[in-house]
């Protein structure tokens, strides 16, 4: 992987507009090259930093109809329930764009966390299978487009937590916890030999209680330490940091 790209914003409005143009930018490359622009999205503020994507002139001028949406990582709860990452990213970005319902895939409902899991992975090698999704050469995983990552202010992405031992897991595609330290307990995630398996990674940070955990990933001390799950993120492709003048506060 080549070095990581850290672009630093004045406010989160500026981050999400920046965002808007590069996933724009990724859109269009993508599907000029294979017909299609794979993204997962995560959890948290990022549904809000997407906006910009449903408004003038970047709604306009994207091929929707071209975009399948996965999931980072998900609770295991009803999908209209309020803990749910896709109903989060269904009311704040995917209701005002026109994805086809059919290019979404959220997790089976009413299934166990170890269940739901092991039903996603499947899909997921049965859209490898059909070509539907690319695989990365090097790791035999699905290779994602683009992965739009967020990060907790102690610094774990997906549902992958310091404390966890499901972030060393190296064969599976999506694991699952039921211990996670915020509630809901229940939740299952992409695993890091998927996540990294992906063309690209934006790693949205934006507000003051991310500060530490960014200090850490990024600051002069960042491989002194036990590293931070979001220290293990190294795409395939690129990453690209985005983050606003709060969450560098302390670099």
């Amino acid at each position: 992987m080549a070095p990581p790209t850290i672009q630093k914003f004045e406010s989160e409005e500026q981050v999400a507009v920046a965002l808007a143009i590069y996933i724009l930018h990724l859109s269009a490359k993508f599907i000029a090259a294979n017909g299609s622009f794979s993204v997962v999205l995560s959890g948290g503020t990022l549904i809000d930093t997407l906006r910009k994507l449903t408004e003038p002139p970047y709604v306009n001028s994207i091929e929707w109809s071209k975009w399948l949406i996965f999931f980072l990582d998900e609770r295991v709860v009803p999908l209209d329930h309020p803990d749910s990452n896709y109903k989060l990213a269904y009311d704040g970005f995917l209701s005002k764009v026109p994805i086809p319902k059919s290019n979404i895939y959220p997790i089976k409902e009413k299934l166990s966390p170890e269940e739901a899991a092991a039903e996603y992975e499947q899909r997921l090698k049965h859209l490898v299978a059909n070509n539907t999704l690319k695989t990365s050469p090097t790791t035999g995983f699905a290779k994602f487009d683009l992965m739009l990552v967020g990060m907790g202010p102690e610094g774990h992405v997906a549902s992958l937590f310091c404390w966890h031992f499901q972030r060393f897991e190296k064969k599976k595609w999506v694991t699952y916890i039921t211990d996670s330290p915020k509630p809901p307990p229940n939740r299952i995630t992409f695993t890091f030999p998927l996540i990294n398996s992906a063309s690209e990674i934006a790693m949205v940070v934006t507000g003051e209680d991310a500060a530490d955990a960014v200090k850490v990933a990024l600051g002069k001390h960042a491989n002194d330490y036990y590293p931070l799950p979001v220290q293990k993120v190294s795409p395939e492709g690129s990453l690209t940091w985005f983050l606003d003048k709060e969450a560098t506060s302390e670099l």
